[in-house]
């Protein structure tokens, strides 16, 4: 099989030399049972090319198992990978297998693996090691041939300079290391991809192939995307979605150009940065929260005078109020720091001081969708 064979069957869809680099070192090392290390941006395809990496491997008739690692409460990592025994902790109604055990013969994906809690890492470095772990209240050692495919958004060196992440298990992960560029240092690539995914959503819906003119093109070839091939995907769908059978011109495509006023290219590199640092765009976003708040407290006092029975308790209702307050102003300052990142849950995260886990904590809590 060659490179394009590799690329169609696995539904790479690439022209860049980057790219193709990737391609070519997938072919090399998948058909080991070598740790693979894949880096990236957030929506630039790591599981896609982990896909590949099995789908090409030795293992491909066994099951690829995909754990988003960020996204599992830190209380119940361990439980999820290794498993538990019935009556082993509050809730164990039965005996249940974990990750390890369900990818036995074949592969194990660990997304965003920056995100595990280092109690769990020494137990995640002896299952990978010794192919052998226990289960939560087991007495035995349970035994598992399994191949580790990891994935980040983070640099590891520094997550372990800052002890954050235990370098003996990054070492141990490490032994390929792939890079997955974002989709503004690979410009060629933009054009195919977005006529991949016109064609998808065509095919899918049963609906004619609508033309792109080529001042269409050259804004999404111009712009930075930020959220990279999942950000492109989802903007076509709903370009598309909003209109039907249309030929779809740059004023389909206008809201994008207002985005890319907030990033500059600088003179070395292809890269686009943001031109407010972080903690103005906090403060930002803080400035926005007061306002609301005011207006809150505004309506807040409206009230309170043309109802006699509000004027009744006026301290129990306060203190009600104020804790109403302050449940809509977090949720409020999630949405908020959502939209200015493009839904990205990391970035957002981060806006916010708070961790990827308490954000995913916070966005049930408050049934906020993630589309």
């Amino acid at each position: 099989m060659n490179r394009e064979e590799f690329k169609a069957k696995f539904n790479i869809v690439a022209r860049s030399k980057e790219i193709n680099d990737v391609v070519d070192i997938i072919m090399q090392v998948a058909k080991s049972d070598i740790s693979v290390l894949l880096y990236g941006e957030s929506g630039v395809g790591k599981e896609v090319f982990a896909k590949s990496i099995h789908g090409f491997s030795n293992r491909a008739d066994k099951p690829l198992i995909s754990v988003n690692c960020g996204a599992i409460p830190e209380g119940i990592l361990e439980s999820e990978l290794f498993g538990h025994k019935k009556g082993s902790f509050t809730g164990a109604v039965e005996t249940r297998k974990g990750y390890f055990e369900l990818a036995d013969g074949g592969t194990l994906f660990l997304d965003e693996i920056a995100e595990t809690p280092l109690t769990t890492q020494v137990k995640l470095l002896r299952a990978i090691e010794n192919k052998e772990f226990m289960r939560i209240g087991a007495e035995t050692v349970t035994k598992v041939d399994v191949r580790i495919i990891a994935a980040t958004n983070k640099d590891l060196q520094k997550e372990v300079a800052v002890k954050k992440f235990r370098e003996d298990l990054y070492f141990r992960l490490k032994a390929v290391s792939l890079n997955i560029p974002p989709l503004r240092e690979r410009k060629i690539d933009i054009e195919p991809l977005a006529l991949h995914f016109m064609a998808s959503y065509c095919k899918n819906l049963n609906i004619p192939f609508p033309k792109l003119t080529n001042e269409a093109l050259e804004i999404l070839i111009n712009y930075p995307w930020p959220g990279n091939i999942r950000e492109l995907k989802n903007t076509i769908e709903s370009v598309l979605a909003l209109n039907p059978g249309k030929t779809l011109t740059d004023e389909h495509f206008n809201h994008l150009i207002a985005q890319t006023e907030n990033y500059e290219t600088p003179r070395n590199l292809p890269v686009f940065t943001r031109k407010l640092p972080e903690d103005v765009d906090r403060e930002i976003l803080y400035r926005a929260l007061f306002e609301l708040k005011k207006d809150i407290l505004e309506l807040k006092e409206i009230l309170l005078k043309q109802s006699d029975y509000f004027n009744s308790d006026n301290s129990s209702l306060e203190k009600t109020e104020e804790i109403l307050d302050m449940i809509e102003l977090e949720k409020s300052a999630i949405l908020k720091a959502l939209e200015k990142t493009h839904w990205n849950k990391r970035k957002a995260a981060k806006l916010l001081n708070i961790s990827e886990r308490t954000l995913y904590r916070k966005l049930k809590e408050y049934d906020i969708k993630i589309w």
